[in-house]
């Protein structure tokens, strides 16, 4: 099997690794990041002659390739899918598909038509966690769900990093936050009920990491001397140059030389070395939806960019008992109203070997078999079909938020 890595950035870089795992021959990789690209090259043993600059460029040549994993920027995603399906390859799709309701149908009825796998990476359905959350609802033990209350906890230092001062800041250049992060989530509430979406209610805004909340005399740039460095806990300094060797994410992402100079360098005037409070970003910081599922059945999501957690919890009430988890914690907790009885599971997390609770390896080997075995995606955990209505949930949640009421599906 022959692919294609559009994209040598954290999520290219993760699937590079996973496809020389599973014996998948990496014969292209393209990124206008000189930099990026010739360090993934470096790191995974790929010859220069494969790389490009340019996705256009990869995708104008007569198919060579089995496959494209799309790893672009959310902006991207629907030139280059289009693009891809056109010439015959079968697409691993980072989420969000996009920003356009549209053009998510547009891929989807496109990769029909050409009989082509296009998968997205909602990892989470791989997740061993929310495999086994999933069996259990599904075996009745809690009875029909009635509520369901879910809470992504993107970690303050995450948030920052992503979605502050990184390329996820903005909606011009990526999504709103309830879509480009947590449609993984807003996936789950359909994988978990097995229900579809009735109407949407939401609430949110970005409260905190705005110009007024910066501390008196703060400079534009940490490094320019910020009297704060010591009580504020977005100093960049402190989340950046503290590894020295073995430097890993988030602190990589900053400078392709991850060297400690190269990376004060980095933050001197790059954007991560900014005030978390004199950024151009406008995703909201926090947001509560309500989502009304088929037979009654009522779904609230809460994400917050201020918690000293990165995980996600939730709470399901059935006819019959509930269910608490906290996914970080690997813990599954199941009362059962006739007999009083708790049993907890330990959900066993010494066998994973990636991130999203070893979701990412377990995603890219069922991509890999799926096309290794010639099927057309229709029996994949996450298809394109499948993931449609996070994206409409999500499209919905910002327009109910926007405009103050209720909006059908």
């Amino acid at each position: 099997m022959k692919v294609i890595i559009l994209g040598a950035g954290g999520r290219g870089r993760n699937y590079t690794r996973y496809c020389k795992q599973y014996g998948v021959d990496v014969v292209a990789i393209a990124d206008p990041d000189t930099k990026k690209l010739e360090k993934l090259a470096n790191d995974f043993e790929i010859s220069k002659d494969r790389l490009y600059q340019d996705w256009e460029e990869v995708l104008a040549k007569e198919k060579f390739a089995d496959a494209v994993i799309n790893a672009t920027p959310d902006k991207v995603h629907y030139a280059s899918t289009m693009t891809a399906l056109e010439k015959d390859y079968h697409i691993l799709l980072e989420k969000p598909m996009s920003d356009n309701e549209q053009e998510c149908i547009d891929m989807i009825e496109k990769a029909e038509e050409k009989e082509k796998i296009l998968m997205v990476c909602h990892v989470l359905r791989y997740a061993p966690f929310f495999e086994r959350l999933k069996e259990i609802v599904q075996s009745q033990r809690i009875g029909e769900i009635v509520n369901m209350n879910m809470t992504e906890h993107c970690a303050n230092w995450h948030f920052v990093h992503s979605y502050v001062r990184g390329v996820f800041r903005n909606e011009t250049i990526s999504s709103p936050f309830i879509l480009a992060k947590s449609c993984h989530d807003l996936d789950l509430i359909g994988y978990i009920t097995g229900k579809k979406c009735i109407s949407v209610m939401s609430e949110g805004s970005l409260k905190h990491f705005r110009e007024e909340n910066a501390p008196e005399g703060a400079p534009e740039f940490c490094l320019d001397g910020c009297p704060h460095e010591k009580t504020c806990p977005y100093f960049a300094p402190r989340l950046y140059l503290k590894q020295i060797t073995q430097v890993g994410w988030p602190t990589q992402s900053i400078s392709a030389d991850t060297s400690y100079a190269a990376r004060y360098e980095a933050l001197k005037k790059g954007q991560y070395g900014r005030c978390a409070y004199r950024c151009d970003n406008d995703v909201n910081d926090h947001q509560s939806t309500i989502f009304t599922m088929e037979g009654d059945t009522i779904v609230s999501f809460n994400m917050t960019g201020l918690s000293s957690e990165n995980t996600r919890t939730l709470r399901i009430f059935g006819t019959k008992g509930n269910i608490r988890g906290h996914l970080e914690q690997g813990e599954i907790e199941i009362h059962d109203f006739l007999t009083g009885e708790k049993e907890e599971i330990k959900v066993d997390y010494t066998t994973i070997v990636s991130s999203h609770g070893g979701g990412d390896s377990r995603l890219v080997e069922a991509f890999v078999d799926a096309v290794r075995n010639g099927s057309n995606g229709a029996d994949l955990k996450t298809s394109a079909r499948l993931s449609l209505q996070s994206h409409l949930m999500a499209f919905a949640a910002e327009k109910s938020r926007k405009e103050g009421k209720r909006i059908y599906l």
